[in-house]
């Protein structure tokens, strides 16, 4: 049995071919545009986790170098603190040296050498920015003089140091010491 091809079905058959043809390209032009919108999706959610891992590592920076400068903050105020405590404990000897140079002595030689000692120990201190608090004449300041009593005097002014009982000390601005003093009335 042959069966009579006719025209009309190749057109039919040629009709669907393109049909399915321009099926196939909307398909394809579809798929493309959504795998476009998914790339794009993707760039968004990368380039957004990239601000965000952006923004958390500017923040342990900063956070990292305010520790850095804390820490080394810390340190000196350490090292000033430790300088400071110990001259306070050698004070005394400083004192005693001082009331051994100004003492009467009959030995010339002896009193010479306490006063190389007494002057050792001085630039020793400047050395280190340890500082004597001027004091004689100065206008009292409570901040640098313990004002032990007041005294009567015209040869001060009132409010000015009139006696030093006692010298005081500051390592750079660190106050170490009060000087003990007598204020004119």
């Amino acid at each position: 049995m042959k069966k009579d091809i006719k025209k009309e079905d190749f057109k039919n058959k040629e009709e669907t071919a393109e049909e399915i043809s321009e099926e196939i390209q909307e398909d394809i032009e579809e798929i493309v545009s959504e795998e476009e919108n998914v790339q794009e999706d993707l760039t968004g959610k990368v380039q957004q986790e990239l601000e965000e891992q952006k923004d958390k590592f500017l923040r342990l920076y900063a956070e990292f170098d305010n520790f850095r400068k804390r820490t080394v903050k810390e340190k000196t105020e350490m090292y000033g603190n430790a300088t400071a405590d110990t001259v306070a404990e050698i004070l005394p000897v400083l004192d005693t040296f001082e009331r051994a140079v100004n003492a009467d002595c009959s030995d010339e030689t002896y009193k010479k050498g306490m006063l190389m000692l007494f002057e050792q120990m001085k630039k020793s201190f400047e050395k280190i920015g340890v500082e004597e608090i001027n004091a004689l004449g100065e206008e009292f300041d409570p901040n640098f003089h313990n004002a032990i009593k007041n005294i009567e005097t015209e040869e001060f002014e009132s409010g000015k140091v009139c006696q030093v009982f006692q010298k005081g000390y500051k390592y750079k601005e660190k106050l170490i010491r009060p000087a003990m003093v007598a204020v004119a009335e």
